[in-house]
């Protein structure tokens, strides 16, 4: 019987949603959104982490003044208790899905661990 793999990709979807730690995720990060204070603080954090990504990634140089700006918001972050839950939500959430990417992964990994070895 053949295996319907995108079949199986959603209901794992289905289960990422219904898992503790997505709830709890979406649940924190609506406060973050309901909270103007927060969502303030969160959105400028998450503006410069992609204006920094964006640069790295084209291959521009990263300044010492964006460097401290990065360091500021990162410890308005720490100081937001709400923010600071959101994003340890996030980090078990990332947690959980380097789990199953690993677990989805070993088929290939045994192949090519196979034929390294070899």
């Amino acid at each position: 019987m053949a295996t319907n793999l995108y079949d199986q990709a959603y209901e794992l979807e289905k289960g990422l949603r219904q898992s503790e730690e997505f709830h709890t995720l979406k649940t924190l990060y609506e406060q973050v959104n309901a909270n103007e204070e927060a969502n303030g603080i969160f959105a400028n954090f998450r503006d410069i982490q992609v204006r920094l990504q964006e640069k790295q990634m084209s291959g521009q140089e990263i300044t010492q003044e964006e460097v401290q700006q990065a360091q500021k918001a990162a410890a308005l972050v720490q100081q937001n208790e709400l923010i600071a839950k959101l994003m340890e939500a996030e980090q078990r959430m990332s947690t959980v899905i380097g789990d199953i990417n690993k677990i989805m992964m070993k088929p290939l990994e045994e192949i090519y661990g196979t034929s390294e070895q070899n």
